[in-house]
């Protein structure tokens, strides 16, 4: 069975998004409809659209924060969904999230076409109620996961005649079968999405624990300078601030004496004072660091090289790289949230 799934949005902002739909329903095996390619100017051009889209099976309908082309066109998506709703086809409604990231170049700037885009939005949703689905997106990936999953809940659950070939027709019993199957693999499906959903919440809970316990805790790291006798100069430093100054070193390793000298050379507060040369600051202080670090998972201890007896390779791990992507992230945001 392959059905003929019209594709409808604006044109001129949805153009990537529109390509990756006709993938979507290609590799879904059925027959991505468009208007893109018919002559808008010709005398029979809106019937001719019309009757296309009457002989469709499910209409999609992607939205996002343009209601007028750059010509200046009102949108055509309006008029394609009401032709739609007539004839009674499932209209799938994939209207982007307001907290999506989105060009302003791609946004209507007038007070009137948006309040006329958000009551289209609005009536689309009840539409898409009544007859299909309806789900908002916030990216490609999103978008293209959501289509394939409305797509197939739909097959399931609201069947159209569809189309076959001649020579390929089945009976009743292996069509209800195989509608069975496929129900049953859109809900295991669902499951698979909805574990992974809740095991991403929970790394993301996670995370933003960790960095609030690095946040909270201080170290105190103190100086031995090559022409004193003993420590100096001790200072407080927040865990997080000493984690972000390690993880572009640790990408390749180091060992203890090479932290503590690290350590040294860039928090060194009295920079008219040379340090000395072995372990300018604690070996003890720089071990604890990245032992705490090493308990929350973001370094471990490897062999790499030789180093002298008795020292460790400390190497940045996976979730230690993952979680300098947040926080990296949440400081770049900081900085567009200020301009």
């Amino acid at each position: 069975m392959k059905y003929h799934i019209f594709i409808g949005s604006t044109l001129d902002d949805l153009k990537s998004e529109r390509k990756e739909l006709v993938r979507i329903v290609m590799e879904l095996g059925h027959i991505p409809v468009m208007a893109d390619y018919l002559d808008s100017s010709a005398k029979n051009a809106s019937g001719l659209l019309q009757k296309i889209i009457e002989e469709c099976d499910y209409f999609i309908a992607l939205v996002a924060h343009k209601y007028k082309s750059t010509g200046g066109e009102i949108l055509p998506l309006i008029a394609e969904c009401s032709a739609a709703a007539n004839k009674g086809i499932p209209v799938l409604a994939l209207v982007i999230d307001e907290k999506a990231r989105w060009k302003p170049v791609k946004r209507e700037k007038d007070a009137a076409p948006v309040r006329k885009l958000n009551e289209f939005k609005n009536k689309l949703r009840n539409l898409s109620g009544m007859s299909g689905s309806c789900e908002s997106w916030l990216n490609t990936p999103d978008l293209c996961q959501k289509t394939q999953t409305l797509l197939i809940q739909q097959m399931c659950v609201n069947a159209q005649s569809g189309w076959v070939k001649s020579d390929c027709t089945i009976k009743p019993a292996v069509a209800n079968e195989l509608s069975r199957l496929s129900c049953e693999n859109t809900v295991l499906r669902r499951r698979v999405f909805d574990d992974e959903s809740k095991l991403a919440d929970k790394l993301h809970d996670d995370q933003k624990h960790v960095l609030k316990m690095l946040a909270l805790n201080k170290v105190p790291l103190s100086f031995y300078y090559a022409s004193g006798e003993n420590w100096e100069n001790t200072r407080q430093l927040r865990a997080v601030r000493i984690f972000k100054l390690l993880v572009p070193e640790l990408s390749l390793g180091k060992s203890t004496s090479e932290i503590s000298r690290f350590l040294g050379t860039v928090l060194n507060p009295d920079l008219g004072k040379a340090l000395r040369k072995d372990y300018p600051t604690p070996s003890n202080t720089v071990k604890k660091i990245m032992m705490d670090f090493e308990a929350l998972n973001l370094v471990r201890c490897v062999n790499g090289r030789e180093v002298k007896a008795g020292e460790e390779i400390w190497e940045i791990s996976d979730y230690g790289k993952e979680l300098y992507s947040v926080y990296r992230v949440r400081q770049l945001e900081k900085v567009l949230i200020k301009k």
